[in-house]
């Protein structure tokens, strides 16, 4: 990325077409229609990331050389990506005129010798000898998951390649697959009980779940739960995790800890005090305190952990490290460089920086209790996230826990570390400039390089979605269209000054929706804003449910669409997290938010006149469909039953999926993310509180008779006709 031209200019037609050939985009239509032309130093960055030099005439010729004969240097793919029930067909390379053998050893350990095509291919020659290419399918049988394709040449030519089979559909669990289920959205850490140290854990999460469940609610949908940093400033956005596969300790309740109850008496006089600190925290709308609640947990943890283990947890602990492997090792080592040295992977030294390299092994002896330590709290979360998964089925709930997927990772972050050879340098993820971010947007997240995933056979992606699915009944994927393209980002030239880069969605989709199959969970993919209408064709054809937000929802001329006209494979709210809650919405706190902060770049004017239009136009529905009830005793405030008539549309929709957010049952009016923003509001950590903006207690839900009947009117809105 050296040498890289700021100043706009074109790229040479060479450059185009190697960037097409990469799968990078060289222009692309933007919210407005027009299409933009990517500039030669974008392309010359992003190339860069791909490990492609187009700036001299040889590293060009290199890279035609790796698109067009580097598949021909391998025997077989890195990975063969089926569709259960179609034909695939793949190539073997060999010395031209070899014979060749292929079969395929299924998971189940059985094996099926594979019949060369009459498929004819000529000869290449490559590095200075002929090779030949041999096609061979996948047979149309072949059973759902991964398994390995063998091929021999002769006594001294052979090669493995991974086959994953997908489904063709995603059926929705056969207890939602027929009728509309509706569930509860909550920020999990804003959602508190009074047994919280100071943010929601996963115990609120089972008593959340056991609640809704007892109100014919069929799923819970969770912010992403992922690994934060290990020390403070911890970062409060979800979506800034440090790694996606594993767990952000601070949710484990620690009353819950099988060790606690084996502390004497002084063991549980000091967590006492621990946690009597934090709990003073669920009872002020201040804002939530991680950091502090994090020492805290921490320190309880070091004490429950630090005796031996008894033989059956000391088991139990073992079976879950065989089961996760080396990815676990090395988000433990991780953990244990990071706590000694910061986050800051350029701060390291130099040979702890790659985790390949001798030095980390070395290192990994000398911080072992450490790295143990922070195997064992993932060991602990996941036996606490089945705790929760078995509370909410057991009271009723047909999916449970619905976990959110975020969109990449921190840049100096676990993953950032680990998954390095995967992961794209020099760039960033983000989205391209549109009417609500006209220079674009940097998340600052390293995205996926999809060569290095098909030669990694897409198995850091499996493995992620498996913890992710392994105690929980859905998933929903944040930004979806990353599931086909990504809008990268060169270090250095600003967020409107990227392009989109392709992925193979056809395995990236297939594989989530195998992963998902497996664990009997369904997937919602987050596919708002501009998307083209192939790829939502694409993922209602594979069962991906898409996400529909009513203030989104609107006909021609910019009138609110007609609920009948929505779609059905689809999860449909009122609110998302990105906007106040309902409540607040009606009210403009986000006009007057955006106006405090100096984020307009419109006259404030218009903005209110604009949102009375909106509001007039989805009362007027609401008139008309007999949704807005009126309170003849004026007890019930206009804006709850508004709320209430908004609920209602819901319940009129094909949606099959329907959700309620936690602060919309209790009137809360706060937004938890205002996007565009760092320091200038406190993103991510607002506790979710009551209409009167006391702090909302999850027993609150059924103990405090006005909350109560909040709730049922609010429940009973967004289910009537069902």
């Amino acid at each position: 990325m050296n040498n890289i031209n700021n100043e706009w200019s074109a790229p040479t037609q060479e450059v185009v077409d190697l960037a097409q050939a990469f799968g990078v985009a060289t222009e692309f239509r933007d919210q407005s229609g027009q299409i933009k032309q990517i500039s030669a130093a974008t392309l010359q960055a992003i190339m860069a990331a791909l490990n492609v030099d187009v700036t001299t005439t040889e590293g060009r010729a290199q890279a035609w050389d790796r698109v067009n004969n580097g598949p021909w240097r391998l025997m077989l793919p890195h990975v063969v990506v089926a569709r259960a029930g179609e034909t695939k067909q793949f190539a073997i390379h060999i010395p031209d005129g070899h014979p060749v053998k292929a079969w395929i050893e299924f998971e189940d350990g059985t094996r099926r010798d594979l019949t060369q095509t009459s498929v004819y291919v000529s000869p290449r020659m490559v590095d200075g000898a002929m090779v030949g290419e041999a096609t061979f399918e996948v047979p149309l049988d072949a059973p759902l998951g991964w398994h390995t394709i063998h091929a021999t040449s002769g006594s001294d030519l052979s090669s493995t390649s991974t086959l994953v089979v997908t489904p063709q559909y995603l059926d929705l669990p056969p207890a939602m697959k027929d009728k509309r289920t509706w569930g509860l959205m909550s920020q999990l850490y804003a959602t508190r009980s009074n047994t919280s140290w100071g943010l929601g854990d996963l115990r609120d999460l089972a008593a959340l779940a056991t609640w809704g469940g007892r109100k014919g609610a069929g799923y819970v949908l969770v912010n992403p739960m992922h690994a934060a940093e290990v020390a403070p400033p911890m970062a409060p956005s979800p979506y800034l995790p440090a790694t996606r596969r594993y767990f952000n300790p601070i949710y484990i309740h620690i009353e819950d800890v099988p060790e606690y109850a084996k502390l004497d008496s002084l063991g549980r006089t000091k967590i006492s005090a621990l946690a009597e600190k934090c709990q003073a925290m669920n009872n002020t709308a201040d804002l939530l305190d991680r950091d502090t609640v994090w020492a805290a947990k921490k320190q309880a943890l070091e004490m429950l952990l630090e005796p031996a283990l008894s033989v059956p947890r000391q088991k139990s602990f073992d079976d879950y490290v065989s089961r996760e492997g080396e990815g676990l090792q090395l988000f433990a080592t991780w953990c244990a460089i990071a706590e000694e040295h910061g986050i800051e992977i350029e701060s390291w030294p130099e040979e702890l920086r790659r985790p390949q390299n001798p030095a980390v092994a070395v290192k990994a002896k000398s911080v072992a209790p450490r790295i143990e330590f922070y195997k064992k709290l993932q060991w602990l979360i996941d036996e606490q996230f089945a705790s929760a998964q078995a509370a909410a089925k057991a009271s009723g709930m047909n999916a449970g826990i619905v976990h959110d997927l975020a969109v990449g990772v921190h840049p100096e972050g676990a993953d950032a570390w680990a998954l390095q050879d995967v992961l794209a340098a020099g760039v960033s993820v983000g989205a391209p400039p549109d009417m609500f971010n006209q220079m674009g947007q940097d998340w600052s997240q390293p995205p996926w390089r999809p060569d290095a995933l098909v030669e990694a056979a897409y198995i850091p992606y499996r493995d992620m979605l498996r913890t992710i699915l392994r105690h929980a009944g859905g998933i929903r994927v944040d930004h979806a269209l990353g599931l086909f393209r990504l809008w990268w980002i060169p270090q250095g030239l600003g967020a409107a000054a990227g392009t989109f880069v392709k992925y193979d969605h056809e395995a990236m989709v297939g594989i989530l929706a195998l992963e998902a199959q497996r664990a009997g969970a369904f997937v919602v993919g987050e596919d708002l804003g501009t998307v083209e209408g192939w790829i939502l064709e694409y993922l209602n054809s594979r069962g991906i449910l898409g996400t529909s937000i009513l203030w989104f929802e609107h006909a021609s001329g910019g009138r609110p669409l007609p609920p009948e006209k929505w779609r059905k494979l689809c999860l449909g709210t009122v609110t998302v997290h990105d906007i106040p809650p309902t409540a607040g919405f009606i009210d403009g706190e986000h006009i007057r938010m955006r106006e405090d902060l100096g984020l307009l770049t419109m006259p404030v004017e218009k903005l209110w006149a604009d949102h009375e239009r909106e509001l007039a136009a989805w009362r007027e529905l609401l008139t008309e469909r007999n949704y807005l009830e009126v309170d003849p005793s004026g007890a019930i405030p206009e804006i709850q039953l508004e709320v209430e008539a908004l609920h209602r549309v819901l319940a009129d929709t094909p949606c099959q999926l329907v959700a309620i957010a936690v602060p919309d049952l209790v009137g809360d009016m706060r937004a938890q993310n205002q996007p565009g923003t760092d320091q200038e509001y406190p993103n991510w950590r607002i506790p979710t509180c009551l209409a009167d903006g006391t702090p909302l207690l999850i027993e609150d839900l059924s103990s405090n008779p006005a909350v109560a009947q909040r709730v049922d009117r609010l429940i009973a809105a967004i289910t009537h006709g069902s």
